[in-house]
C-alpha cells in the first residue's frame, strides 16, 4: 500500500473505521515517516513498517485492538516526542527504556499492571502522563519531580497506594491533576509555605481514602482558579506543543453519576472532585473565591458544619454536590436562588440541611413544591425511565439540552463535551465496588 512512497513523511488515517489491515511481516521501509496516526482503524498489531522509520515523532495508534507488550522498538525511537497507544488491549509492564525525548505519553485505557517506571531523568520534558484506567500498584514515583514541564498528570483508576504526593508543588506548570479511584490515604496538606499549584485548574482526588480537613492551604494557592480567564466566550483548548507538533489533551470526568472523556480540555474548565474519601471538618469560605470553578463535588464525606454563604459567590458553577456528608442548618439563600441549577440531588444525605430548594423549611414547617420543583421531579422521574430504555449515551443528550434550556449559561458546556462516554466498564464497576465497600 505504501511501498512506492519512500519520501512520505506523514500518515494521517484516523477516524475513518478503514478496518485497516497490514502485514506485519512487511518488508518495505518509510525511512523518512516522522508523524503516524492510524487512530480508530481497527488495529490489532504495531504496524511492522513503522519500526524501520529512524526519524519517528509522533505515533498515534489509539482506540484500535492492538493487544500484547510495547515492542522493544518504541525504545529505540529518540526522537519520539509523542506517543499514544490508549484504549487498547496492551498488557505487561510499561518498559522503562521509554525514550527519553517524549513530551506526550499516553497509555490509557488498557490492561498494564505493576509498577509506574522510576525512570524520569533530569531535564525530563514530559508534559503530559495519561496513565488512566489500567491496573498500576506501588508508589508515584518521586522522580516526577523531574519533568518540570509536565502540565497533566493523570493516574486515575489504578491500585496506586501512597500517601498525598505533596511533592509535585514544585511542578510550576501542572493544569491537571487526577488521583481518583486508587488507594492514596492520609492527609492532603501543604508541605511549605510559599504558593503551591499555581496553575492547578482541574484537582479529582475522589474515591481514595484522604482523611483530614479538607486542604485549605492549597486552596489559597489555586490562582488559576481564581481567575475567570476565558470569560468573554473564547474556545481555547490545553495543548502540548512539541516542534511545532501540537497534542491536544483528553480527560474522563464524572457527571451526574457517569463517566464522560473529554476530547479536549478548554482552559476555562476548573474543577474540585474531591467525593467518596474520609475529610471532614468544614467547607472553608476561600472557596467561594474560586470563582472560575465549573464544578464543585464534596459529597460521600464526613464534612459538618453550614454551607459557607461565600459558595454563592461562584457565579460560574454549573454543578454542584454537597451530598451525603454531615452538613446542618439553612441552604444559603445565595445558593437557594440557584434551585434551577442545583436541585435536590446537590445537597440530599445531609439531614441537618434545610430550606430552598429542599422540602424541609426551616422553621420545622415543610415547604410545598413549586410547579416548577413538581416539573422538575416529574423530569427526574422520566429521566430514570430514559436511563433504562436508551442508555447513559442519550441520556445525557437529553440531560445537556434541558440543561442547557433551562439555565442559558452552560454555551461553554456545548463545546466542552465534544467527547462521548468512557468506555472503560471494567473501572466503573471497579467504582461501585469501592462505593459498596465503604458503606
Amino acid at each position: 500500500m505504501f511501498s512506492a512512497l519512500q519520501n512520505l513523511e506523514t500518515i494521517f488515517l484516523s477516524n475513518n473505521n478503514l478496518s485497516l489491515r497490514m502485514n506485519v511481516n512487511a518488508n518495505f521501509t518509510l525511512s523518512k515517516l516522522t508523524d503516524v496516526s492510524f487512530s480508530s482503524c481497527n488495529l490489532s498489531e504495531f504496524p511492522n513498517f513503522i519500526r524501520h522509520s529512524n526519524g519517528l515523532q509522533s505515533v498515534v495508534l489509539s482506540k484500535n485492538s492492538i493487544h500484547g507488550n510495547i515492542p522493544q522498538w518504541i525504545c529505540e525511537k529518540d526522537d519520539l516526542q509523542i506517543l499514544d497507544l490508549s484504549h487498547n488491549n496492551l498488557i505487561g509492564k510499561i518498559p522503562n527504556c521509554l525514550p527519553k525525548s517524549l513530551s506526550v505519553l499516553n497509555l490509557q485505557a488498557n490492561y498494564f499492571d505493576g509498577n509506574i517506571p522510576f525512570g524520569f531523568p533530569e531535564g525530563c520534558g514530559l508534559q503530559n502522563l495519561n496513565l488512566h484506567g489500567n491496573q498500576m500498584d506501588g508508589l508515584l514515583p518521586r522522580s516526577l519531580v523531574n519533568c518540570s514541564m509536565l502540565e497533566v498528570l493523570d493516574v486515575g483508576n489504578n491500585s496506586i497506594e501512597d500517601t498525598f504526593p505533596h511533592w509535585l508543588e514544585s511542578l510550576p506548570d501542572l493544569q491537571v491533576l487526577v488521583l481518583r479511584f486508587n488507594k492514596f490515604h492520609g492527609f492532603v496538606q501543604s508541605s511549605k509555605e510559599s504558593p503551591s499549584f499555581p496553575k492547578l485548574r482541574v484537582m479529582d482526588l475522589s474515591s481514595n481514602d484522604f482523611c483530614g480537613p479538607l486542604p485549605l492551604r492549597y486552596m489559597e494557592n489555586f490562582k488559576a482558579m481564581m481567575d475567570p480567564h476565558g470569560e468573554d466566550g473564547s474556545l481555547e483548548y490545553m495543548n502540548a506543543w512539541t516542534r511545532g507538533r501540537s497534542y491536544q489533551y483528553s480527560l474522563v470526568v464524572t457527571w451526574k453519576g457517569f463517566d464522560y472523556e473529554l476530547q479536549g480540555i478548554l482552559i476555562i474548565f476548573s474543577t474540585i472532585h474531591l467525593s467518596n474519601n474520609m475529610f471532614e471538618g468544614e467547607i472553608p469560605d476561600i472557596i467561594g473565591k474560586l470563582s472560575s470553578l465549573k464544578g464543585l463535588n464534596l459529597s460521600h464525606n464526613n464534612l459538618t458544619g453550614h454551607i459557607p454563604p461565600s459558595l454563592g459567590n461562584l457565579t460560574n458553577l454549573e454543578w454542584l454536590d454537597l451530598s451525603s456528608n454531615e452538613l446542618a442548618g439553612k441552604i444559603p439563600d445565595e445558593l437557594g436562588n440557584q434551585f434551577n441549577t442545583f436541585g435536590n440531588g446537590s445537597y440530599e444525605g445531609n439531614i441537618g440541611l434545610c430550606g430552598i430548594p429542599l422540602s424541609k423549611s426551616c422553621d420545622g414547617i415543610g415547604i410545598p413544591p413549586s410547579s416548577f420543583q413538581e416539573k422538575d421531579e416529574l423530569w427526574r422521574f422520566d429521566w430514570r425511565v430514559v436511563v433504562l430504555g436508551y442508555g447513559c449515551g442519550v441520556v445525557f443528550g437529553l440531560l445537556m439540552g434541558y440543561h442547557v434550556f433551562r439555565t442559558g449559561k452552560p454555551k461553554w458546556f456545548v463545546s466542552l463535551f465534544d467527547g462521548r462516554p468512557s468506555q472503560s466498564g471494567r473501572k466503573m464497576r471497579k467504582a461501585k465496588r469501592l462505593v459498596q465497600r465503604r458503606r
